[in-house]
């Protein structure tokens, strides 16, 4: 009985399926009534906090696993412990699980490390399915105190690795002959980004910059290979706690808390205990073992996503990201409303609703229905009709773009940041 709750903890068995923790039916995830079929992944990151949760989910779900640590801080031993276990066992890998994991060291900066994951997994499992992207690097301090060291470094990780990692496979989902079939996926890339991504937060200018990059370069380039039926999603976590149940093992050398990020010391200008510089590490440091999302509730839905047919653009996972990322984009169309009357008009545009609004800064509206109803006669009348008319056009379409941005924000569970 002591046992439960922690079994509870557990990333579900490949025949359960939790339906309170799913992905919405309209992208075709997997069910009792739609199986999985077996994939297989490559995770790069395995060892975070969030990584570590995404290769234990896929191999509970009885997928293929190419685990990925860090070449400069973990082993093929380490990487070992990864399969799944009970926390009270001894023993931390049956042979199934030994059997589908496929654990490799690479460092995502260096370009001919990713490649030879890519070319050791091909020759073990025959084929690749998946790619996930949970590693990362992060500075905690003001955009003044971080040298060029650790700017660069931040973007050679997050962003350069990324790419490096979608150069080298693009190739290998192009020309795939091996995808289910009708409708069958070129492939899938799931990359791990941060509301960092969508909004700034002070202490984290570069790594929000790099988060950034990461998130135009993906979204540029899935116009680029649609016809190819390569899909991408970027995951956007927001404070997520680590839960996973550990082994004997893991519990022996425990990830740190915040593990991919180094706080660096402020400067006196910005040392006060109220700057703003200063956020991230008050937020991190009241945060401690608190945050309020689950690591391995959102591993089960990032397994979800690399099986559903239609994966969103973005993925936030757990009420903060949501919430901070709508709150965002809400001041962002505000802004554009409060100032986009300072828009030119352009050279034959029809003086309709959009004119009429640039102008009313100065006119009131009574001048203005007398001035052009008196100057300008019918045909004016006219122009003034359908503009109005686009004008409603273009609101009700607005509304109905919020809502979906709202609704699409959705009920997702769980932050995790890379590394």
């Amino acid at each position: 009985m002591d046992n439960e709750p922690e079994a509870a903890l557990d990333s579900p068995s490949p025949a359960s399926f939790n339906s309170k923790l799913q992905l919405p039916l309209s992208c075709d995830p997997p069910s009792p009534q739609n199986p999985a079929k077996q994939r297989v992944w490559v995770i790069f990151g395995a060892t975070g906090h969030m990584g570590r949760s995404v290769v234990k989910a896929a191999l509970a779900h009885s997928d293929l696993v190419t685990a990925v640590g860090r070449s400069l801080t973990d082993t093929l031993t380490s990487i070992h412990t990864l399969s799944p276990a009970s926390p009270n066992s001894a023993s931390t890998t049956t042979s199934s699980d030994s059997s589908r994991l496929l654990p490799l060291l690479c460092d995502v900066r260096i370009r001919s490390t990713v490649d030879a994951v890519f070319k050791k997994s091909l020759e073990h499992w025959g084929r690749i399915d998946i790619i996930a992207n949970c590693s990362g690097y992060g500075v905690i301090g003001a955009c003044e105190d971080q040298d060029e060291y650790e700017i660069r470094n931040q973007f050679e990780t997050n962003f350069w690795g990324t790419l490096n990692i979608i150069q080298l496979s693009l190739p290998y989902f192009r020309e795939r002959t091996d995808a289910d079939g009708e409708g069958g996926c070129g492939g899938r890339y799931l990359i791990f980004s941060s509301t960092s991504g969508s909004l700034g937060v002070p202490g984290l200018g570069p790594f929000c910059a790099t988060k950034y990059a990461v998130e135009g370069l993906i979204e540029s380039m899935l116009y680029e290979t649609d016809a190819f039926s390569i899909r991408a999603t970027l995951v956007e976590p927001g404070h997520v706690r680590d839960d996973e149940p550990l082994s004997p093992l893991e519990k022996a050398s425990p990830l740190p808390t915040f593990g991919h990020f180094f706080i660096k010391p402020a400067s006196a200008p910005y040392a006060s205990a109220t700057s703003p510089a200063g956020h991230a590490k008050r937020m991190v440091q009241w945060l401690g073992e608190r945050q309020p999302t689950s690591a391995v509730r959102a591993a089960e839905l990032v397994w979800q996503l690399g099986h559903c047919s239609f994966p969103p653009l973005r993925l936030l996972l757990g009420s903060f990201a949501v919430e901070s990322v709508r709150d965002r984009l809400r001041c962002v169309t505000e802004e554009i409303e409060d100032w986009r009357f300072l828009s030119f008009q352009e050279e034959g545009e029809t003086d309709g609703a959009g004119a009429r609004d640039r102008r009313g800064s100065v006119k009131t509206e009574e001048g203005d229905g007398e001035g052009e109803g008196e100057g300008e006669g019918e045909g004016e009348g006219e122009g003034e009709g359908e503009g109005e008319g686009e004008g409603e056009g273009e609101g009700e379409e607005e509304d109905v773009k919020m809502e979906g941005v709202e609704d699409g924000d959705g009920d997702g569970d769980g932050e995790g940041e890379e590394g």
